[in-house]
């Protein structure tokens, strides 16, 4: 081996082993809390400041100064996380979104209490702890990576551990201190963290921003190992350390000689941009929790103080003005993120990449240095500039399609950091780039004037993406991504489109404030601003304009009124209480207002009390509010349902005329008890003998486990067909191939004569299937009537808005209470919800996965006789239910399944006097 080779393998092997302490410590951490910490960058470089402060600043030897730091000071930071940030969270039950929230919060506080501390220059001087040698940082990497594999595997702290992952209510239930495990895995996690800030402090510029993002590039080799092998963490981080450094040899020439220098300086980059978005995505919840993307009630006036507010600035002058011309640009930059995440709640770290690419191309063009085009004037190259970076958010708008949550704020964090080092960094691309602004707004006065008009305009464009047809669709959509795409909502278009028009946003924002500056700043667009930018939003509002305007004016107005990072930090809190505040910071000084306020209710007398309960009964057995309004219980009277065209009621059993509205002995004592009578049709309705949806010989395996074994079924119109079976018999599993959300190994599936095995659960449901969900799939920042309109809308529907008025009104969902949100209101409410969504489709199959749980005698009752109905109307039903009576009272064929097979079919009065002991 060449003495060349030799050194770069040697320094190859330094950064590789500080690449894998952060891979050990991200695993760990993750392992022990299910958190994938994003601010483990964060806490190494406030490890390396505090060294260097120690021994730089105070006089300290190094020793003394390295123990305190990192036995004391970096596993305190993660004990006092634990107990104060990540503890709460837990017991709201551990959302991964939530806590994805979180460590973004405490990335931001602790890089700008940093910045506020040590202020924001670079710094060269830190202290080198270990010898220029790899072999000692190497070595601790190996041993603390033996030693974390061998606790976990075979002492009783890595059982407690691993059960803690798995469900740390049952482990609590266990005996196991989940409190206490938690704790030493994030301390052990901090540790690691601090040692690596500590190893790599001297090899790189020491600043609040660059160490951070160094470290989080590196989070590649834990995404790599699946969050789960140490030993492949450490094996990749030594790999990719090593092959970077021996990239360094290559010297091309010609045009890729800048392409492949960058490859080689940012080996890990690629490795994170391979991992992010290649590798199956770690994690599989949805992206952010509804409490801090729903939309924040505005107070009366505010918009009229938000538009005074940003007319002052018309009066100032000087470098108060030139600070100004910033804000109204980063609220359009903003404003994406609304789109993007408040609206269509998709996870998108990498905002400030296309903010930057639109400040690029911007200058670009107007230097006429743009490949293929000459020199264009500033307007028309900010307006080109944001119809070239658009179709450049299917860079993170493809891989939404299937991530959610952690992986895909990884890819799109992966794609922020990629653009960062090989489009921003390259000095063949922005050396000697300057950005003028346009002919007549040189002017900051003048310029700001341009700024409101533009601002305005994405003001008017973003509202009308949350409004309508489209803007219900983002809602359910972030909502409940499988509930909207069982309403025929097209999820990965409408994700392409939420990214392609947040990317259109964030480069009109970026090429405003490039103009504002008059210059192309890459710094401005570094992806821990983008960072900053996104846990701005979430806090102040992610579904709020308003919002997001406060949010530019806190970010530029606090840090040039006062020392750098005094921003970041006030974000970073806000970003940290949410675990405090789930309902966010807003609703909680809505709720300290309303403590504090007297209150003088009116105590009703027992006779009021009783004239309103019976009231609520007339009404459906809903109780009823202060204000008349229905707030709960479903519809327990007797009503005829109305035909599909609203004229005459469909052919079925009539309701008897002296049942109790509570569905009592009044006149069926079988709903009473909670029985459905037999199905004993006045008139037996016309069925044809040509199945509308067929199975043929399904198959369905998970891993060594087969779910679905030569599975055949047929549904017909007008017949209603109950699935039967215990736990586990593969009830679910065939109810998913049908709908469409799972894909069988092998057989087919045939509707009307056409193949749909491979075809998308949205598509099913504009042709004619519908479903529902065993747990409930409504969308809860919807109004009622805005629920039902999402499934009339999505589907070919002639009249969508009089095919939810119908629905609605047969279901019993009009009046007062179609106009109240979702949210908050009872099981029976929210099952005649979800139905009606499915039913405003007028579908031909309609697929009902437990239709019954959480119904009280009286819901089962009417929902058994609107069933009855549909049937009769001509609707092919499949009802999956573990309530027998039910299935006895209804069905006209039952299938049992055990094991994975059909085991027995048949009239239910056979089929279950065989199968019932």
């Amino acid at each position: 081996m060449s003495s060349l080779t030799y050194d770069l393998t040697l320094a190859g092997l330094s950064v590789g082993a500080a690449a894998a302490l952060t891979g050990v410590g991200l695993i760990v951490t993750y392992r022990a809390t299910g958190v994938l910490n994003l601010a483990h960058g964060a806490i190494a470089m406030v490890c390396a400041y505090v060294l260097r402060q120690c021994v730089a600043g105070w006089g300290w030897p190094l020793w003394p100064a390295a123990v305190l730091t990192l036995v004391v000071v970096a596993p305190g930071i993660g004990v006092v996380l634990e107990r104060f940030v990540f503890r709460p969270l837990s017991v709201l039950g551990g959302d991964p979104a939530q806590t994805l929230v979180a460590s973004i919060g405490v990335f931001v506080l602790l890089v700008g209490g940093a910045a506020l501390v040590w202020g924001q220059g670079a710094r060269d001087d830190a202290p080198d702890l270990v010898p220029v040698e790899p072999w000692g940082q190497l070595a601790v990497a190996l041993v603390l990576a033996a030693a974390v594999g061998a606790v976990t595997r075979w002492t009783r702290f890595g059982r407690e551990l691993r059960a803690v992952v798995d469900d740390r209510g049952l482990a609590v239930l266990g005996g196991v201190d989940a409190d206490r495990v938690a704790a030493a895995g994030w301390a052990f996690g901090s540790f690691t963290a601090g040692l690596t800030g500590v190893l790599l402090a001297p090899y790189v510029r020491l600043d609040p921003y660059g160490l951070p993002l160094l470290v989080m590039e590196v989070v590649a080799v834990a995404v790599a190992a699946r969050m789960r092998s140490l030993p492949v963490a450490v094996g990749v981080a030594l790999a990719v350390g090593v092959a970077q450094s021996q990239l360094t040899r290559l010297h091309p020439a010609g045009w890729a000689a800048p392409l492949v220098q960058a490859v080689g300086a940012n080996l890990f980059v690629v490795t994170l941009l391979v991992a992010a978005l290649v590798l199956p995505g770690v994690g599989a919840r949805d992206a952010l929790p509804r409490a801090v993307t729903a939309r924040v009630p505005e107070p009366p006036g505010a918009w009229l103080v938000a538009v005074v507010l940003f007319l002052l600035p018309l009066g100032l002058a000087g470098s108060d003005l030139h600070t100004a011309v910033q804000v109204p640009a980063l609220g359009v930059v903003l404003l994406s993120l609304v789109v993007v995440t408040g609206r269509g709640g998709q996870i998108s770290l990498g905002q400030a990449a296309y903010a930057g690419l639109g400040a690029l191309f911007t200058a670009l063009l107007a230097a006429g240095r743009f490949p293929g085009l000459p020199p264009v004037p500033e307007l028309p190259a900010l307006a080109l500039s944001v119809f070239l970076v658009a179709p450049l958010g299917l860079l993170t708008g493809r891989p939404a399609i299937h991530r959610h949550g952690l992986a895909l704020a990884l890819a799109t964090f992966a794609v922020g950091v990629g653009v960062s080092r090989f489009v921003f960094a390259q000095p063949s691309v922005t050396a000697g780039l300057s950005l003028d602004r346009p002919a007549g707004f040189e002017g900051d006065r003048a310029y700001y004037v341009l700024e409101l008009a533009v601002l305005s305009a994405a003001l008017l464009a973003t509202r009308l993406l949350r409004r309508g047809r489209t803007g219900r669709a983002l809602a359910a959509l972030r909502d409940h991504e499988a509930g909207a795409s069982a309403a025929g909502v097209r999820v990965p278009s409408l994700k392409l489109l939420a990214f392609v028009a947040g990317a259109a946003l964030a480069a009109l924002g970026g090429g405003l404030l490039g103009m504002g500056l008059r210059a192309f700043d890459p710094g401005a667009y570094d992806p821990v601003r983008g960072l900053i930018w996104f846990a701005a939003v979430v806090v102040l509002g992610a579904d709020s304009t308003l919002g997001a305007l406060a949010a530019a004016a806190l970010l530029v107005g606090l840090d040039a009124g006062t020392r750098g990072g005094v921003a970041a930090a006030t974000i970073g809190v806000l970003a940290v209480l949410l675990g405090r505040l789930p309902e966010g910071p807003y609703e909680a000084l809505r709720s300290a207002a309303r403590h504090l306020r007297p209150q003088h209710r009116a105590r009703l007398t027992p006779l009021g009390a009783r004239t309103r309960a019976r009231v609520a009964t007339a009404r459906g057995g809903g109780a009823v509010g202060e204000g008349g309004s229905v707030t709960g219980g479903g519809s327990a009277r007797s009503h005829r349902p109305a035909a599909a065209d609203g004229d005459k009621p469909p052919p079925g059993p009539p309701a008897p005329d002296n049942e109790s509205s509570t569905g009592g002995a009044g006149g069926n004592p079988d709903a009473a008890e909670g029985r459905v009578p037999p199905h004993t049709p006045a008139r037996a309705p016309a069925r044809s003998t040509t199945p509308v949806l067929t199975a043929h010989h399904l198959h369905v395996r998970y891993a060594d486990f087969t779910a679905l074994t030569d599975v055949n079924l047929a549904l017909h119109p007008g017949r209603l067909t109950a699935v039967v079976g215990p736990n586990g018999a593969g009830k679910t599993t065939l109810f998913h191939c049908l709908a469409g959300t799972l894909r069988p190994a092998h057989g087919r599936i045939l509707y009307q004569g056409r193949d749909i095995t491979r075809t998308p659960p949205h598509t099913r449901t504009r042709l004619g299937i519908a479903r529902t969900f065993q747990q409930l799939a409504v969308f809860p920042t919807l109004t009622v009537t805005d629920n039902v309109r999402v499934g009339a809308e999505q589907t070919p529907t002639p009249d969508p808005t009089a095919a939810a008025e119908r629905t609605l009104r047969l279901l019993h969902l009009d009046g007062p209470l179609g106009t109240r949100p979702a949210a908050g209101l009872p099981t029976g409410t929210l099952r005649r919800v979800e139905l009606a969504r499915a039913l405003a489709g007028t579908p031909r199959v309609l697929l009902l996965d437990e239709p019954a749980a959480g119904l009280d005698a009286a819901e089962v009752a009417a929902l058994a006789r609107l069933l009855r109905a549909l049937a009769a109307d001509g609707t092919a039903l499949l009802v999956v239910e573990h309530d027998l009576d039910l299935v006895a009272g209804l069905a006209d064929v039952v299938h049992v399944m055990a094991a994975g097979r059909i085991v027995a079919s048949g009239p239910p009065a056979q089929v279950l006097d065989r199968s019932t002991p």
